[in-house]
């Protein structure tokens, strides 16, 4: 194995026991980095150390990590101009958030005629958000309800 002492140095090619012995002598684990490689790459080092290094690495990748959530926003065929604005601005709201967001248009009984109004107001919404969001999945009808999602620009 090609051994590398704790300060970074590579020493060489060594046998495992000799190596171990070597860890020993310093007061340190011998620590395997890369098995995969020809020969494999161990590593002279506190143990306890390194894996608290790695946790800490991975807390911070983690704090960085964005999480994208869906959000819904129901509509009916004969919703109002009010409601429709005040549903609108939640849209606008969840995209700035970074969150996607599924726009639904709900059917019921005899309402199911009206699949056109349903399409009308996908597309109004498409057209007053402009370029702040993009279309990920296009309308479509699934049982009694039309919907679509809009990721953010």
């Amino acid at each position: 194995m090609r051994l590398i002492d704790q300060d970074g140095k590579q020493l060489g090619i060594f046998v495992t026991s000799k190596a171990y012995e070597r860890a020993q002598q310093i007061g340190l684990d011998l620590v395997e980095i890369s098995p995969q490689g020809k020969p494999p790459v161990c590593k002279i080092m506190d143990y306890g150390k390194y894996q608290y290094e790695l946790t800490k690495k991975q807390k911070e990748a983690k704090k960085k990590q964005s999480t994208v959530s869906l959000k819904e926003i129901k509509y009916r065929p004969n919703t109002d101009q009010h409601d429709f604005d005040f549903k609108l601005r939640n849209i606008q709201r969840f995209l700035e958030d970074g969150n996607k967001v599924k726009v639904t248009v709900v059917f019921r009984g005899r309402e199911m005629a009206y699949r056109d109004k349903g399409k009308e107001i996908l597309d109004k919404v498409c057209e007053q958000l402009g370029d702040k969001a993009n279309k990920e999945v296009d309308y479509k009808l699934e049982g009694r309800q039309m919907m679509m999602i809009l990721a953010p620009a």
